[in-house]
């Protein structure tokens, strides 16, 4: 991943857009953590923890991960500023190597697009989930009008699912859930949620 690109942008990386858009995203995954207290969640690529510092409340410990140090420090300073006390951040860049972690969910939101080896990323993801482990995934739907060389024009379900099932998950369940204007690369677009099992 162009890590230079995510370095720059950390500071202003919370634009009123991305907030509504992670607003969005954080109802849509909150409604299949109902029981997740317990559990720990690793958010792959979370930047500045848009998303998964507002699930804080309904896991017992979050990992954020994410290969750009500036956003690290966005979301550590968010942590402190809040008070939340079951979320740290990782620097590492899971597409280069995986440490040993562990964790009952993984969340992937907006990420996916960025990786050019779907199937390898996966990969990782599902070896470090514990069995029975879910991975979370919220990325855009296939979009023709999106043409960029480092990131993919978002994803087919049943590709998709395709992958995730050759890479060992189960019980996949993919689907469309809202539908926003110039959201993607600045085209109207839709997002999807993929929830699999290990």
């Amino acid at each position: 991943m162009e890590n230079n690109v995510f370095e720059q942008m950390a500071r202003r990386y919370d634009t009123e857009d991305r907030i509504e858009l992670a607003k969005v995203i954080v109802s849509e995954v909150k409604e299949g953590l109902s029981e997740s207290e317990t559990k720990s969640l690793i958010d792959y690529g979370s930047g500045t923890g848009l998303v998964s510092l507002e699930l804080s409340d309904l896991v017992d410990s979050i990992l954020l991960v994410d290969s750009s140090k500036q956003m690290l420090d966005v979301a550590e300073a968010k942590i402190s500023r809040r008070g939340i006390r079951n979320s740290k951040v990782l620097y590492s860049d899971f597409t280069l190597e995986t440490p040993e972690l562990k964790a009952d969910i993984v969340l992937m939101s907006l990420v996916l697009l960025h990786i050019p080896d779907t199937e390898k990323i996966l990969q990782q993801l599902f070896s470090i989930l514990n069995e029975g482990g879910e991975l979370i995934i919220v990325d855009f739907d296939k979009n023709d009008q999106i043409d960029h060389p480092k990131v993919h024009n978002g994803f087919s379900h049943e590709e998709l699912k395709d992958i995730l099932s050759k890479v060992g998950f189960d019980s996949i369940e993919i689907k469309t859930f809202y539908h926003g204007k110039k959201i993607f690369m600045n085209q109207d677009a839709s997002m999807f949620i993929a929830r699999s099992f290990k």
